[in-house]
């Protein structure tokens, strides 16, 4: 099976330098079927996976459940009291915050679903006037406290994207009694033999990083300061892993393949099942994502068509047209990584590089072309 218009894809979008660097992987139940890099990217570069850590942490999270040491529909401060402090931010009164305690208690399954009421700074206007008003420490800085921020609704109300994921990790740590990094180093990079993926990486592994560029004005790429690479002072369930994008293909691979890879299972199909089914309970999802940071995202304008929210994924309702099949859970990493997971034709994929802000429109055009490309030359050999 070839796959040379991807190769060229891949080269095409480096050659003319709309990319310094792509790497991506194509994976099937039964193997590898495409791994491929271009530019500055080769097949041992380190990425930061950023927020393509948070299907990992519900990953560990579900494992918990399935031993029974862990309820979806407990309360987070039932098992992390401090969750339990957070009050809802409500606006504010002549510049002062108006805070009061949340309605009911966030759960696990909503921390898992997004509806928990925590968000981020650089997607929430209120939260960022509040993190720049008083000095609060948002998640790019390191700072444990930053996931302490005021929730924005209450839990249950709506979908906001946020540092939910990161309380997902605090539940792991305190019911298992590990850190996330050691949890899932023992449970899941090492089961599925995910070599080069941590959340501390060592010098070797982070001389061979990606660097991340930004996309100026003008389209070209330029330097950026902005960076995960400080000092974190916990392993960040949210945003906080690294790897390479052939690593996260096996972890890709075992979900397609039910919770197994290579005869080793980490979750059972039924958890699969469950997680990559939508459970907003009616709680709606915005039509789109308007960042208050520029440098970090672009506007992100959601398919107008049916979808939802699983356990730790995004979730397609329907089949896409020469794409991926209803069903199919996806989600993406601040600096341009993205992945999915279709069940039903039997093949998952990774492809990233790693520039801001988010979301850019060469990289986009770029992962529907691969998209496109997977599904075409796949036909009807997928099943």
């Amino acid at each position: 099976m070839g796959f040379e218009r991807i190769d060229d894809l891949l080269n095409g979008v480096t050659a003319d330098g709309s990319l310094h660097g792509i790497a991506a992987t194509i994976v099937s139940r039964d193997g590898v079927l495409y791994e491929g890099a271009a530019g500055d990217a080769g097949p041992n570069t380190m990425f930061r996976n950023a927020s393509m850590t948070k299907a990992v942490a519900t990953t560990a999270a579900l494992q918990l459940v399935e031993q029974g040491r862990l309820d979806l529909g407990a309360t987070v401060a039932s098992i992390v009291p401090e969750f339990g402090e957070l009050q809802v931010l409500d606006g504010f009164d002549g510049g002062e915050p108006v805070l009061r305690a949340p309605r009911t208690q966030a759960t696990v399954r909503q921390l898992m679903n997004h509806t928990s009421g925590c968000g981020y700074h650089f997607l929430n206007e209120t939260l960022f006037k509040y993190c720049t008003d008083y000095e609060f420490p948002h998640v790019l800085t390191g700072k444990k406290l930053s996931i302490s921020a005021p929730l924005v609704h209450d839990p249950g109300a709506v979908w906001e994207y946020g540092v939910s994921t990161d309380w997902v990790g605090q539940v792991v740590e305190a019911v298992s009694g590990q850190t996330l990094g050691d949890y899932v180093a023992e449970n899941i990079y090492g089961p599925l033999g995910m070599t080069d993926s941590t959340f501390t990486p060592s010098d070797e592994q982070r001389a061979r990083l990606l660097p991340v560029l930004s996309r100026s004005a003008d389209g070209s790429l330029v330097p950026t300061a902005i960076d995960l690479d400080v000092e974190q002072e916990w392993n960040a369930g949210g945003h906080g892993s690294y790897g390479t994008i052939a690593d996260y293909g096996r972890f890709v691979r075992a979900w397609v393949n039910g919770g197994e890879l290579d005869g080793t299972r980490i979750l059972n199909e039924e958890t699969v099942e469950l997680a990559l089914r939508d459970h907003l309970d009616g709680a709606p999802l915005p039509k789109s994502l308007q960042p208050t940071v520029p440098e970090l995202a672009n506007p992100v304008e959601l398919l107008d068509v049916p979808q939802g929210w699983g356990l730790g994924f995004h979730v397609y309702l329907i089949d896409l047209p020469g794409m991926r099949s209803a069903g199919s859970g996806d989600w993406s990493g601040l600096f341009n990584t993205y992945f999915w997971i279709d069940r039903k034709a039997g093949i998952g994929a990774v492809i990233g590089t790693q520039l801001l802000p988010f979301f850019d429109d060469k990289m986009v055009a770029t992962i529907l072309g691969f998209e496109a490309a997977v599904y075409a030359e796949l036909g009807a050999s997928v099943s």
